[in-house]
């Protein structure tokens, strides 16, 4: 049932923007934030957070006099705004994995993130009358949030006896204890194994049937929705049915290696610069199909400065944002901020203060335009797919593309490519920009979300952009601290901290390597092309092949980006997120047919998405945040001398089991989610 927001004047009288509410935002957005960078490293997906937050808000906050609806969304927009501001770990990483960094500079990683979270939320400050006010954009997670936040106000008017405002907390804290225990089973007493995958062969071309069983992926997938879980499956069908037993039956197969290793070689150097060159087209198709919303926010901005900060002032309380005057303060302290970083990377290279400073220069200018650029696109996709789904890694590709190019042109006029370390100085320095891009891109990606939440809540836009601004800086000071422990206890594929490490355990990190493969390959000129320009034919066909069946079949879609990410992803990490699109698909179906009156349909839709979705943020933060607990028992225990594994049982002969015992948890786990999912 609707739960009516309150009339303006009533709204008016409430507490907004207090001090209870950010201590307790910078407590969740701490927690956020640390799972966030867990999830990403571990599999290159990051989960939108201002839904859980708003539930822990409501369920804190009750506790304390005179808490209010819009109080609750200050915190979650606080928290959430954090917790996205992670997704700067697709790029970062990279400066290990080239060797140039042997770990995380605290204030260089801490600065570039508050510039570049802070320059994300002053971008969208223009766009929100164009992408949220006048716009018919769903803005699925901003609108579930506002949908949170009114049926948890205690202060709204019920309608019933049953009408009964219910916080989730029960269905997150469920879900973040099944994946919890299973995490700590998997990477704690390492008795259960995450992942499990039969292997054949036809001739000499090699097959793999792959499943994995991680909860946070499975709790992702139901987020995504069907249509991109079948893209995801294409992906994986293109990767594991056709591209690896092609090029498994024309290449020889060296004598030592054995048949699981030969495949996931050729799928490394070959299948994935592929999906990479797939994800790199769909991105720019994307932001050519968004040229006019980007126009469209840029006219406002500047109708915005030309106004005068007056205007604001005499606006009703929902229509004031931040005023041009503090815009134009705010953005002059981040470009100081960024010029100081910027110095402060560049300062260590063995170059002229002048080719430092026109580096700097040049480093900062990109930042600003692209990031400009790159925020309305963001904005967009979260309007119109929602944060989750949102392509974000598309954009850092195609940014980190741009910023490799324009570098090489400079080292190569300027002789650093002559010098001993200029190549990997250039790669370094592109991977440090475009981390810029990237944070701008992800909080833009997210604060229109919440924008959204706020316009339909009847919140204070500046206040909120106020609470961002500060989510920003704290997510920002714990992103470095949780990128070391995490460096340290695990490792990174292809950067361990020490010798003798276990490579299994270590990160992935998939979308760093992307982004540092590319950097990489663009400055040292053996780039796999010929892939990549497969991929591009591939994504080309695609993006007509979407075209053809959205006009053919209206609300029919395949999305090229998700087709791309399911060629590039471990299909291990694919799977799971393909079944829980599926089990989301089949419960909101089995809804539709059990209840045929249309009202009753409706409610039960929307109550059986909402426990869906809290279960599986629940799900998310528990593995993410069993993650974190044993990233800093393993460096705790390496401290001490105990080893890297120091809960482990280490049984032998376990592997078959471990695989079997993974499955078996997996399976009942689905059962006690759809049984919380569909009661009634």
């Amino acid at each position: 049932m609707q739960h009516p927001t309150p009339p303006s004047s009533a709204v008016d009288q409430y507490r907004e923007l207090t001090v209870r509410g950010m201590i307790l935002g910078a407590l969740i957005t701490v927690i956020f934030t640390a799972s966030n960078v867990y999830l990403g490293l571990k599999v290159g997906l990051t989960f939108a957070s201002s839904i859980p937050a708003a539930v822990i808000s409501m369920a804190v906050l009750k506790c304390f006099q005179g808490s209010n609806i819009l109080e609750n969304n200050m915190v979650q927009t606080q928290a959430s705004a954090a917790g996205t501001l992670s997704s700067i770990i697709f790029v970062l990483p990279g400066l290990l994995m080239i060797g140039y960094w042997q770990g995380f500079p605290f204030w260089q990683t801490t600065l570039i993130c508050i510039a570049g979270g802070i320059l994300g939320v002053i971008f969208t400050v223009p766009l929100r009358h164009v992408l949220v006010v006048n716009s018919d954009l769903p803005y699925p997670e901003g609108l579930a949030a506002a949908e949170i936040l009114k049926a948890g106000d205690h202060n709204q008017p019920q309608e019933s006896e049953d009408d009964i405002p219910q916080s989730g907390v029960k269905q997150i804290v469920t879900g973040g204890i099944l994946s919890g225990i299973f995490s700590f089973l998997v990477s704690g007493l390492r008795v259960v194994s995450e992942s499990a995958s039969a292997w054949f062969k036809i001739g000499s071309a090699v097959f793999q049937v792959p499943m994995g069983f991680s909860l946070a992926l499975l709790g992702a997938g139901w987020l995504v929705g069907i249509t991109g879980g079948i893209a995801v499956l294409l992906g994986m069908f293109f990767s594991w049915g056709i591209a690896v037993p092609y090029f498994t039956s024309t290449t020889p197969m060296p004598e030592n290696a054995t048949m699981v290793d030969f495949a996931i070689n050729l799928w490394v150097t070959k299948v994935r610069y592929i999906g990479a060159g797939a994800i790199a087209v769909a991105a720019i198709w994307t932001l050519i199909t968004l040229f006019k919303p980007m126009l469209e926010g840029m006219k406002l901005s500047f109708q915005a400065f030309s106004s005068g900060s007056d205007t604001n002032q005499s606006q009703e309380r929902v229509n004031q944002d931040l005023s041009p005057k503090t815009m134009l303060l705010i953005i002059l302290i981040t470009l100081i901020i960024l010029v100081a970083t910027f110095y402060s990377f560049i300062a260590s290279a063995p170059i002229s203060f002048g080719l430092a400073c026109a580096l700097v220069a040049c480093a900062t200018t990109m930042a600003f335009i692209i990031g400009f650029l790159v925020a309305a696109a963001s904005g967009y996709m979260a309007g119109l797919i929602g944060s989750s789904s949102s392509p974000i890694s598309s954009i850092g590709i195609v940014s980190i593309v741009i910023i490799s190019l324009v570098f090489m042109v400079i080292g190569q006029s300027s002789g650093i490519f002559a010098m001993a370390g200029g190549n990997q100085f250039m790669t370094a320095l592109a991977l440090f920009t475009a981390s810029v891009v990237m944070a701008i891109s992800t909080i833009s990606n997210d604060n229109l979300q919440d924008l959204k939440t706020g316009h339909l809540i009847q919140a204070t836009p500046w206040r909120q952009q106020v609470a961002l601004i500060i989510g920003s800086i704290v997510g920002a000071i714990v992103i470095s601290p949780v990128l070391e422990l995490l460096y340290n206890a695990y490792g990174f594929t292809g950067a361990l901290p020490r010798s003798g490490m276990d490579p299994t355990q270590a990160l992935s990190a998939p979308q760093a390597t992307l982004m540092t493969t590319i950097a990489k390959g663009i400055f040292s000129h053996n780039l796999e092309w010929i892939y990549i320009k497969a991929g591009v034919c591939l994504g080309i066909f695609l993006i007509v092949l979407d075209i053809v069946i959205k006009r053919l079949r209206p609300g029919w879609s395949i999305p090229p980006l998700a087709v791309g990410m399911g060629i590039y992803l471990p299909a291990s990490v694919n799977m799971p997120i393909f079944i829980g699109t599926v089990l989301s698909y089949f419960c909101m179906r089995h809804i539709r047919k059990r209840h045929t009156d249309p009202k009753i349909q409706e409610r039960e839709l929307k109550a059986t998405d909402r426990r869906g979705t809290l279960l599986a943020a629940g799900l998310i933060v528990g593995e993410s945040i069993v993650g974190v607990a044993m990233a800093m028992i393993i460096v705790a225990s390496i401290a001490l001398g105990e080893g890297e594994a120091p809960l482990a049982l280490n049984l032998d002969h376990w592997d078959k089991i471990g695989q079997v015992l993974g499955l078996v948890f997996f399976i009942s786990a689905i059962v006690i989610l759809v049984r919380q999912i569909m009661k009634k």
